[in-house]
């Protein structure tokens, strides 16, 4: 299955040339994301290069590599499947400036009957800020063997 990816993010950005091309551009939808994406990426504690995710098994694998990082003091993955919310499932610390990370979902598998899950990352600067990624949504195939053993493991517990 191949990675679905996220948003992808310059590796730096020169704020007076997207501030002119900002400033150049009629008012609407366009100019208003654009506003709202530069001010996210000055306040959020990194820049995401890529963040994406793929089954594997019966584990869904989470991948993402930041560019600058300053003032982080974390990625919280939220997940949720189509007809809940998002929940966070754990928290991972920062390594630093140019770094990768990856985080193996070994719980997908228990979620109800759950087939296509969408996650996040929720990322927290050391000022309480917080700044959220684009969601990726992961189709997740776990056989019924598995799903089924996984419940009866569960009743003995």
């Amino acid at each position: 299955m191949k990675f679905q990816k996220s948003i992808l993010l310059p590796k730096s950005i020169d704020i007076k040339v997207i501030s002119r091309y900002i400033l150049s551009m009629k008012f609407g939808f366009t100019k208003i994301f654009l506003i709202f994406f530069v001010v996210t990426a000055l306040y959020a504690g990194a820049f995401l290069e890529y963040f994406h995710g793929r089954s594997e098994g019966e584990d869904i694998r989470l991948e993402w590599k930041t560019g600058e990082e300053s003032n982080l003091q974390n990625f919280a993955i939220e997940r949720k499947t189509p007809q809940s919310s998002f929940a966070e499932i754990t928290t991972v610390q920062p390594k630093g400036s140019n770094s990768f990370y990856t985080y193996l979902d070994k719980s997908a598998y228990k979620a109800n009957n759950a087939m296509v899950f969408v996650y996040r990352l929720k990322i927290v600067d050391n000022g309480g800020q917080v700044s959220y990624s684009a969601e990726i949504t992961v189709s997740h195939n776990v056989s019924g063997v598995k799903r089924t053993w996984g419940s009866i493991k569960a009743m003995f517990r």
